[in-house]
């Protein structure tokens, strides 16, 4: 339904209208309302519309490949969302919801040519949104990590395995090296101080048997946790691959939609700008 004219106060978008065509506007714009936790639309869906945020909040998503939920935007009063699908009429990029409950403005393509015609600076707006939404983007395609592989790992180990790498964590501490020191300095000195009665007389056979057997069962399992690691470090250099070809191929494709829209509104506003020259001349 069409919106009263007093909503369109205090949103950008509107600032640089006067009454009269905010008037306008008002009976071709669309008031919507959502309550809080309400699905707008999801993505893939095909989009008509822009919405701009009267209040409330409204939180854009997408899922990966992996069905993590990843917050592209969380859109504030006076913010705007849903314009790529509406310029280039593709579908959806993303699900947009409520965080709370919201009052949305709807523009369709017919009024946001209407806007642009009482308002040429609104192209700008959006075009600056745009490059924000870019630049958003790409950090997050620098910062965002696809899966974790040391939560992967913890969670696909075997007993044998978890055995394995607590041996090679624990041979490899100063606290193995301190007690072990410790037990070999005491086994010497009291089988030293009893002389030929000892369990285990000078030069200490039994002693050297049990270091050799210590020595043979704890190499093979420390091989065993140091071949695991080799492997963890190829899943890591792959994925990390995979991360950056999915960067740059996603990098290269907002850049190219961005260029489109932007070839596409300078020619509209050009367009414009010759039909108003020629109505004023």
């Amino acid at each position: 339904m069409a919106c009263d004219v007093s909503l369109l106060a205090g949103i950008h978008f509107f600032d640089l209208l006067n009454e009269e065509n905010r008037k306008t506007l008002a009976n071709v714009i669309d008031s919507t309302r959502l309550k809080d936790g309400e699905i707008l639309f999801h993505a893939g869906e095909p989009g008509d519309a822009l919405y701009i945020v009267r209040s409330g909040e409204i939180e854009l998503y997408i899922k990966d490949t992996a069905g993590q939920k990843i917050v592209l935007n969380v859109a504030q009063p006076g913010d705007f969302f849903g314009e790529l699908a509406l310029l280039d009429q593709g579908p959806r990029t993303a699900t947009a919801a409520a965080l709370a409950d919201s009052e949305l403005l709807a523009l369709g393509r017919d009024d946001l040519i209407l806007l642009f015609q009482k308002n040429p600076d609104a192209a700008l707006h959006m075009l600056a949104s745009l490059g924000a939404m870019t630049r958003k983007a790409d950090e997050l395609l620098r910062t965002r990590v696809s899966r974790n592989l040391n939560v992967e790992e913890e969670e696909t180990l075997t007993f044998g395995q978890r055995i394995a790498d607590r041996v090679a964590q624990f041979g490899g501490s100063w606290t193995f090296i301190l007690l072990f020191a410790m037990f070999m300095v005491g086994w010497m000195a009291t089988n030293g101080h009893l002389g030929t009665g000892a369990l285990d007389p000078f030069p200490f056979i039994l002693l050297n048997l049990a270091l050799s057997a210590l020595a043979a069962l704890q190499a093979p399992v420390i091989m065993m946790s140091q071949n695991r690691q080799s492997s963890k470090d190829r899943l890591k250099a792959d994925l990390e691959y995979e991360v950056n070809l999915k960067a740059e191929l996603e990098i290269a494709h907002l850049h190219e939609k961005t260029d489109r829209l932007y070839e596409a509104l300078v020619d509209r506003l050009t367009r414009l700008e010759k039909v108003q020259k020629a109505s004023s001349g």
